[in-house]
């Protein structure tokens, strides 16, 4: 478990390689959610996460089209899941 700090503004940064590990980059959306005495982030995962999946079907090394509709169907229903957040 990695140690944060609070920052005077009430900021936090998020170790490297966790960011790498969830793949979160600058201006990711977050979503925030206090648990009993935690507070728990997740990134919140868009539509535009999946674009370009199609390009290596035309290319000849597509992922196969099972693996490609649950990524769909996961981005679009975190997109619904997450409309009211905007």
């Amino acid at each position: 478990m990695a140690a944060i700090y609070v920052s005077d503004k009430g900021q936090v940064t998020l170790p490297a390689d966790i960011r790498k590990k969830l793949g979160i980059i600058p201006k990711s959306k977050m979503e925030i959610e206090v648990r009993d005495n935690e507070v728990v982030l997740k990134p919140v995962r868009s539509i535009m996460d999946v674009k370009g999946i199609f390009r290596g079907l035309k290319m000849g090394n597509a992922e196969d089209w099972e693996k490609i509709r649950q990524k769909t169907e996961k981005a679009i229903a975190g997109e619904v899941a997450h409309e009211d957040v905007r």
